[in-house]
């Protein structure tokens, strides 16, 4: 076997090897002794048919092939420990020629995380403020969330919750065809068509109304994106929202442990500021994360990024199959094939791959722990949250799902670290 190593970069090794064909006779060998008891051949009791029979039977190619598939993971192997390589994934490999036999491997290393000087890093978290403007949309929400619907003796207006018979067609065939449907008649309404809502305006109870509305070209189904859909609707019903008062019985409406507007709007500031708090601490270590990574240098080989890509490819899957939507529908929605998905997805990829490798770097630098006692008190929460808590302990006993955990912790540990350190905490200065 003869090992070349053509060159390195992207932290991948480019070997081109090539094989005795000693090594090859002896293989081909090995694998006619193994398929010649396995093929059935017409004229020869089973395993006694002659190898040059067995090549015409299967294909000298075919022989080659399995014998291949066993060798050529054996030579690869020994490559590498000539080599003094140390491979963190499968390779990519490819047969060349096959007199004499040669093949290439691109082998991934271990990537190379060379940490800048993040102890210098110094960022101020946004000041967190909540207004009485903030305040006052939220009880806004409330009020029309516990709201009465009445009817009214008048014209549809915007806001308006309308009963009507619908039917519609594009190209002579059916579209949208639902007798009693309930619509609320609200501003700039996507649904089901934009202007949809626009023409119910000022129609009265029992009237009919026939207007066409062109689809948009991004209609979700593609064979209708662009075409001209005809409507005729009858309104049967019109109701407007009375909204409730905002007094003491509207707060405890909202809930009995609030007696008065004062005690309800205290707890929805205490609530929206408590919000905020977490949105402008995710935000601020964020930012002070994106620091660390721009001033450290990460090599890593593109295996890494594919299966990353891989992840978040199946967590969008999971995620549209709860949704009620294939992957296949949704990118027919879309209009994208799912490489191109894949391709737009390749940038979170990398961010996400650079980031988890400099933080694993800054949790050996900066020493950081996790003990048993916070992954089992972790696991418990998951436990007691679950609704079948003996189904969720028995799979948080798992060493994956601890590992998993223990990771997680680690991960949010150092995060935190490094947010203690860009504010210029003592205690980040003392550690």
């Amino acid at each position: 076997m003869k090992v070349t190593r053509e060159k390195e970069e992207d932290r991948q090794v480019f070997l081109r090897i090539e094989m005795e064909q000693t090594e090859v006779d002896k293989s081909l060998e090995q694998s006619y002794r193994r398929l010649v008891k396995q093929v059935k051949i017409p004229g020869f009791r089973q395993g006694k048919a002659p190898r040059a029979v067995l090549e015409r039977y299967v294909g000298k190619d075919g022989l080659l092939e399995d014998a291949l598939n066993t060798l050529l993971p054996e030579v690869y192997e020994q490559a590498l420990k000539e080599e003094q390589i140390e491979a963190i994934a499968n390779p990519k490999i490819e047969i060349v020629q096959t007199e004499p036999v040669v093949f290439t491997a691109v082998v991934p290393l271990k990537p190379t995380v060379e940490l800048g000087d993040y102890h210098s890093i110094k960022l101020t978290p946004e000041k967190v403020e909540v207004t009485k403007d903030q305040v006052d949309a939220v009880i806004e929400q409330l009020r029309r969330q516990h709201g009465i619907w009445e009817p009214v003796e008048r014209p549809v207006a915007f806001d308006d919750l309308v009963t009507m018979d619908v039917e519609s067609q594009v190209e002579e065939k059916p579209f949208i065809n639902q007798p009693g449907a309930q619509y609320q008649v609200m501003p700039n309404q996507p649904a089901p068509v934009p202007g949809f809502a626009d023409q119910l305006v000022g129609i009265k109870v029992g009237e009919e109304k026939e207007f066409k509305l062109k689809l948009p070209e991004d209609y979700p189904t593609a064979e209708l994106a662009g075409k001209e859909a005809s409507f005729k609707v009858k309104v049967s019903e019109v109701k407007q929202q009375q909204l409730p008062k905002l007094d003491s019985e509207f707060a405890k409406l909202v809930s009995t442990e609030f007696k008065t507007m004062a005690t309800l709007r205290k707890q929805l500031a205490k609530n929206l500021r408590f919000q905020a708090e977490q949105r402008a601490k995710e935000e601020f270590e964020e930012k002070v994360v994106d620091a660390v990574v721009d001033l450290s240098k990460v090599e890593f080989p593109p295996v890494l990024v594919e299966t990353e890509i891989e992840r978040l490819m199946e967590q969008q899957a999971n995620w549209l199959q709860q949704s009620g939507l294939g992957l296949e529908e949704y990118l027919s929605r879309i209009k994208k094939t799912e490489e191109e998905l894949r391709e737009e997805t390749r940038p979170v990829a990398v961010k996400r791959v650079a980031r988890s490798l400099v933080l694993d770097k800054v949790a050996e630098a900066e020493k950081i722990e996790v003990t048993d006692d916070e992954i089992n008190a972790d696991l418990e929460k998951l436990v007691q949250g679950a609704e079948n808590k003996a189904e969720m302990k028995e799979r948080t006993g798992s060493p994956q799902v601890r590992g998993s955990m223990e990771q997680l912790l680690a991960t949010q540990k150092t995060v935190q670290r490094l947010a203690e350190i860009a504010k210029g905490s003592r205690d980040a200065q003392e550690k």
